[in-house]
């Protein structure tokens, strides 16, 4: 199979979309001639014009409240908020309006709007541009939340959001604009909702998704050198969550770890392990461990970063501390 960039990947999708559906638009800051902040979205003004590939001014905002119009009105948008960090500043647009709409019209109308935003940290980009606010988003009844760490999913996810007929938040992690991956080409969707069992182990299952997916599959590989097997879960979308394929394995491994870049208190770790106790508690034989970031800002001291961030080592650490 063919191998891309998650980045590539994504404008893909976007490209995709757009050939298909006329009703499918980009907008955001820089992301016409500029080709977007980190590049994504290069070569689509060139393809679509600026009727389709619309840069605005420096308002998330306005972005988001024209998209939730658009949206209302039978277009398909796909805006972009150029961090995560900064969709704090269109909160009411996305917490009263997008996620609420479509339920107080009973059904009535539609809102297929997507949001894609970068998040995370390890870039030096200190406390206001490296934030993982995921949890703050599965919080919202109305929204769906989509997490891709790989080229396939971020392609076959975005088209599953593009055409999905409610809003969805798809966030995309800075660290792997560049990893590079196989992926199909043509259409082809990844349904939200449905988790993957990417590693299959008997003795821990570890959950995770984005980035640290990838530093979770680091840490089965370093354990099974010890004999120890470690089923690995990507959820690749945080809402709808797919609650079957983390039970199931919790039953056959019978302990859990959960391994999230977000601050621990609150995350989105806390809803998992949550669901495990409520509904899977006998078939545990030691305590859920998470592996989270501390309750911090991100530093943005590369030292301080390094020691803030979820690694191989700790989620080793926390494996080995259930099976003592």
């Amino acid at each position: 199979m063919r191998q891309i960039t998650y980045a590539e990947a994504i404008r893909e999708a976007l490209a995709l979309e757009m050939r298909r559906d006329p009703t499918v638009y980009i907008a955001g800051e820089d992301v016409g001639i500029f080709g977007g902040c980190f590049g994504v979205t290069q070569g689509l003004y060139q393809e679509f014009g600026p009727e389709r590939v619309k840069d605005t001014p420096i308002s998330e905002t306005a972005i988001v409240g024209h998209a939730v119009g658009a949206a209302a009105a039978g277009l398909r948008p796909c805006v972009e908020i150029m961090f995560m960090d900064f969709m704090g500043v269109c909160m009411d647009e996305i917490l009263n309006q997008a996620a609420k709409m479509r339920y107080m019209f009973g059904g009535k109308a539609k809102l297929p709007l997507v949001i894609r935003t970068p998040a995370g940290a390890g870039l030096r980009a200190a406390a206001q541009h490296s934030q993982s606010l995921e949890a703050i988003f599965a919080h919202i009844p109305g929204l769906k939340v989509v997490m891709p760490a790989t080229p396939k999913d971020a392609k076959g996810l975005l088209i599953s959001a593009i055409r999905d007929d409610n809003p969805v938040i798809y966030i995309e992690h800075k660290q792997l604009y560049g990893l590079v991956g196989d992926c199909p080409e043509g259409e082809y969707v990844v349904p939200l909702g449905e988790a993957a069992v990417v590693r299959e182990g008997k003795d821990v299952t570890i959950v995770s998704w984005s980035w640290m997916l990838h530093k979770s599959l680091a840490a089965a590989e370093a354990l099974a050198k010890e004999g120890i097997e470690a089923e690995v879960i990507d959820l690749r979308t945080l809402i709808p969550l797919d609650k079957n394929t983390i039970i199931n394995s919790v039953q056959k491994t019978n302990r859990l770890v959960i391994v999230h870049e977000a601050v621990r208190t609150a995350g989105f770790g806390a809803e998992i392990a949550a669901l495990v106790a409520e509904e899977a508690f006998d078939y545990l034989d030691a305590p859920i461990r998470r592996v989270t970031a501390p309750d911090t800002p991100v530093p943005f001291s590369p030292r301080l970063e390094d020691a803030y961030l979820p690694n191989e080592a700790k989620i080793i650490d926390a494996v080995k501390s259930l099976l003592a």
